[in-house]
């Protein structure tokens, strides 16, 4: 099969591999589409995130939907035929992380395109049946393959325990920031502010229904939420973009009670922060990893609304011109946000 192989940072080639050997309790899944994510972008440019290290070639990608081609012996959830989303994170099922039902902190994941595993930029991929989802005969496979980052956005509701009644404020427009916006629609929340600095992506936030933008490198955050709720503060504070300016900002126009949700990885590992304030507050601060119980609900969800996710997709690309379509993530990110792969060129703007 063919594969997109990332051989050392900006070295990433189209090559002939093997395709996998499925294992009892795996499924053979022919990949429709795959999305191309931020941490997709960082192993390709600079060959680590954290502790992972790109020490061999690697295939990249874990945001994918396709067809399940052929199935292990012991499978009995899954046919050949259907059409499936992946959650690429596959955990023991043993540890007490995964017995207490919070097992995207399974110490023994193995999680697609981190390195040393394997990813789905690639003509096929065995997943193990529990992790692979059908999809409903109305939702393409790009909502599908969208399921991944939009279950971030979720897991963010989740941990935020928001209510439809909560004001909102979402720092950071990118794919995530986005989705986390349909989440927060999903869950019913109808007054959501959100920031960025970049035009392209404030415009898209308002078309996806937001009481208001705001670009706090042109104005102040605080004084202008002052003005759009009459100083009530939000209720939560969800936090994607990682800039250390936007957690602080948090701190700031969150009401005292409230919640915040802190999503977004700063290139720092410490910044400062008003303690003495978060603690006056009783802030409640959480972190997220990952997501976790997501695609069931995310699935039902966006069956039963009329939501269409996929407006963030802004490219498409085959995967024969994977290194064109990585090099538009990391540079041109000012008029990109979601890049959509495709292994079969044919189905390109299907």
């Amino acid at each position: 099969m063919k594969a997109a192989v990332l051989n050392k940072p900006l070295d990433i080639e189209v090559k002939e591999v093997l395709i996998p050997e499925i294992q009892a309790d795996q499924v053979l899944i022919k990949v429709h589409c795959i999305g191309i994510c931020g941490s997709d972008v960082h192993y390709y440019e600079h060959g680590k995130i954290g502790r992972y290290e790109v020490k061999e070639p690697i295939i990249l990608g874990h945001e994918m939907a396709g067809d399940i081609v052929a199935v292990g012996d012991s499978v009995r959830n899954l046919t050949v035929g259907e059409r499936v989303a992946v959650e690429p994170g596959v955990t023991c099922g043993r540890c007490d992380y995964c017995k207490e039902g919070r097992y995207n902190l399974c110490p023994d994941v193995v999680f697609m395109a981190t390195p040393p595993v394997d990813g789905a930029w690639a003509e096929y991929v065995a997943v193990r049946s529990d992790f692979v989802f059908p999809l409903p005969d109305g939702m393409s496979y790009e909502t599908g393959a969208l399921l991944e980052p939009f279950s971030v956005g979720m897991h963010a509701m989740n941990r935020g325990k928001v209510k439809p009644s909560d004001r909102m404020l979402i720092t950071g427009l990118g794919p995530i920031g986005l989705l986390t916006i349909q989440a927060a629609r999903l869950y019913g929340v109808k007054e959501i502010y959100a920031t960025d600095v970049v035009p392209f992506r404030l415009e898209l936030a308002k078309k996806l229904g937001v009481a208001a933008v705001i670009d706090p490198s042109k104005e102040s955050l605080a004084e202008r939420l002052e003005q759009l709720t009459a100083g009530k503060g939000m209720d939560v504070s969800i936090e994607t973009s990682g800039n250390p300016r936007a957690v602080q900002d948090v701190l700031t126009v969150t009401r005292r009670g409230g919640r915040i949700v802190l999503v977004g990885l700063p290139a720092a590992e410490e910044i400062g922060i008003d303690i003495t304030h978060l603690v006056d507050s009783e802030y409640d601060v959480h972190g997220l990893f990952r997501y976790v119980n997501t695609y069931p609900a995310a699935i039902q969800g966006l069956s039963d609304q009329e939501m269409n996710i996929e407006q963030i997709v802004t490219h498409q690309y085959s995967l024969d011109q994977i290194e064109e379509a990585v090099e538009k993530a990391r540079i041109e990110k000012d008029t990109s946000i979601k890049i959509m792969i495709y292994p079969d060129r044919s189905l390109l703007n299907s």
